[in-house]
Order: C-alpha cells, then structure tokens, then sequence
C-alpha cells in the first residue's frame, strides 16, 4: 500500500499546473527530474497514470492523496472535464452519480444535447436524466432545445454544482 511519505518520496507535484516529476529514478524510463505519467487507463477516456512500486495509479487521486494526505473517500472529478487536467483546483471529490452529472456529451448523440433523443413512439424528442442509477423521465418535446431546456433545468435542481449541460 502506498503512504503519503512514500509518495513524496518520489515524486513532486505541482499543485498550480498539476504535474507530477520524478524525484527518484524507479525505472530507467522515468529518470529523475523528468515527468511523471503515461496516457492511460481502462476507460474510454485518456487518464494520467503514474506507476509506483509496480502498481498504477491514475494521477487524479495520486494528487489528491500528495496534497491531503489521504486517499479521496469516493471518486475524483476533473471540474472542466478533462481528464488530463490534474491541476488542484480542478479536482473534486465526488460520489458515481455526481462524477456522472458532469459527462460531457456522448460522442454517438442524435439530437446534440445531453439526455435529450428522438423518441421514434412519439415521434417527439424526449429528455430523462439519470441520478444515483434511477432514470428520471422529463417528458417528450416538439424540438430537441425544448427537450434540453427541460433537461438543464432538471440537471441543475439533480446535480448542482456538479451539472454538465453541454
């Protein structure tokens, strides 16, 4: 289990730009005084990973953990939405459901709005959103803005700071 004294031990973290740099030289890729990190990870989206001791970390968390000195409770959302953004001030505890609410749009929508599709029964465009895995229906609307009006209303009463409307 990696410590925080550990940590320190062998690596620097700048809280202002949210790099990591080696201190120690723990593998001959990752020499002293040279940045930490690789793009990695086991999601869709590219995370910062620092290996440690034959262990990975995703850098979110490993700031977190330098700067507080504990592990985050839940999970660590990037304010902005980029995941490759580890600077302190864009970094937030945050439950699954609240790391969720700040989503960006899917790459794959049909409407161009978040939570907001083409209901094909209706032949209107529909919204729902989703908090702590129960879905939320917010009814059908005759244009995709209605639909997602009714959506970013519902995402800022659910999600609150943690609201993505785009």
């Amino acid at each position: 289990m990696l410590t925080v004294e550990r940590l320190r031990e062998v690596l620097s973290y700048d809280p202002e730009t949210g790099v990591f740099t080696w201190l120690k030289t723990l593998a001959w890729r990752a020499p002293a005084g040279t940045i930490a990190g690789v793009i990695g990870g086991h999601t869709r989206r590219p995370y910062l990973c620092i290996g440690i001791d034959r262990k990975r970390y995703h850098a979110g968390p490993l700031a977190w953990f330098y700067v507080h000195g504990e592990w985050p409770k839940g999970l660590i959302d990037h304010c902005d939405g980029d995941p490759l953004n580890n600077r302190l001030a864009n970094l937030r505890e945050a439950s699954d459901s609240q790391n969720q609410g700040n989503r960006r749009l899917n790459k794959n929508s049909t409407s161009g709005f978040k939570g907001v599709y083409f209901d094909k029964s209706s032949g209107r465009w529909a919204a729902n959103i989703l908090k702590d895995r129960q879905k939320f229906w917010l009814g059908c609307h005759d244009t995709p803005e209605q639909a997602h009006a009714a959506y970013c209303e519902a995402a800022q009463r659910i999600h609150g700071e943690f609201a993505r409307l785009d």
